[in-house]
Parts: structure tokens; sequence; C-alpha cells
């Protein structure tokens, strides 16, 4: 654990990010639905105009794990840091990596001033969901997720 840096993250990150994003897709039991190129994903993070941001933990030079984050924008809370994605690899899990990972992602919020921090867990999650118990998250019900593919907005 000595050996841990957390930095932010940079387009070279990019590879290794993906290959995370997917392993996080396996374990949320939906592969298929990474559709996102490389291309794309460097694109959107350094780009013209990127649109997210991360941290990355590193060990010994290899990324173990990272947290993908942007601003959302709540007409009744305002400002928020939303975080995308959170994900520690496997053999690194239950060692506090995501402890550090998390508490940087909460102190980027507070530096930026916003309004708060929001984010998605699913409900058959418990690791997670017991991860975020401890620091007394409000895990909210009630609200259900809807989204349009970009085939369907052609439409």
């Amino acid at each position: 654990m000595n050996n841990i840096i957390i930095r932010v993250a940079r387009q070279e990150d990019c590879a290794r990010l993906l290959e995370l994003i997917n392993e996080l897709a396996l374990y949320e039991k939906a592969p298929e639905e990474v559709t996102v190129t490389l291309a794309e994903f460097i694109d959107a993070g350094f780009g013209a105009t990127p649109v997210w941001k991360a941290f990355v933990a590193e060990d010994d030079q290899q990324i173990i794990g990272f947290a993908l984050y942007y601003t959302r924008y709540s007409t009744w809370k305002g400002c928020r840091l939303y975080l995308e994605d959170f994900l520690v690899t496997e053999n690194y899990r239950g060692k506090g990596v995501g402890k550090i990972l998390f508490e940087t992602v909460m102190k980027e919020a507070q530096e930026k001033n916003y309004n708060g921090m929001t984010w998605q867990v699913l409900d058959w999650n418990e690791p997670a969901i017991n991860f975020y118990n401890k620091y007394a998250a409000q895990i909210e019900t009630g609200w259900l997720n809807a989204s349009f593919s970009k085939e369907q907005i052609a439409k």
C-alpha cells in the first residue's frame, strides 16, 4: 500500500482506463454495453472540449484503479460532481486503495466548491453499498434510469 500513487489521469492512460471500464462492465454483468471506442474516449477526455476528468491509482507504475467524474448541474441543487465510474481492480480490493481514491474525489468536490457529489450503485452490489455506507452516503430509491441510444435519437 505504501507505493500507491493517486494522480490526475493523462491521455496516455486512456487505453488502460478503457480496460478497467471493461472490467467494471463485466463485473456489473453488462460487458456488451461498452461501445465507446478508444478514439472517442480520448477525445471526450482530452480533445477540444473535454467532458470528463479522472483520478488514477497506480502501484509500481501500473494503473490499478480509477475514478472518472464530470460536473453535473442540478436545477434543484446546483453544480455537483458526478462520479461516473469508480473501480479498483480485483486484486487490490479491500486494501484501502478505494478509500484513498474515493476521498480524493470528495476532496475535489470540496475544492471546486460543488454543492455535493452524486453517483449510482447497483442495488445488488453489496460490497459497494457497504463501502458507501461507511461514509453515511444517502442511497436513494424510487428513481429509474432512462436513456436513448445514438440510433434511437436519430429516429
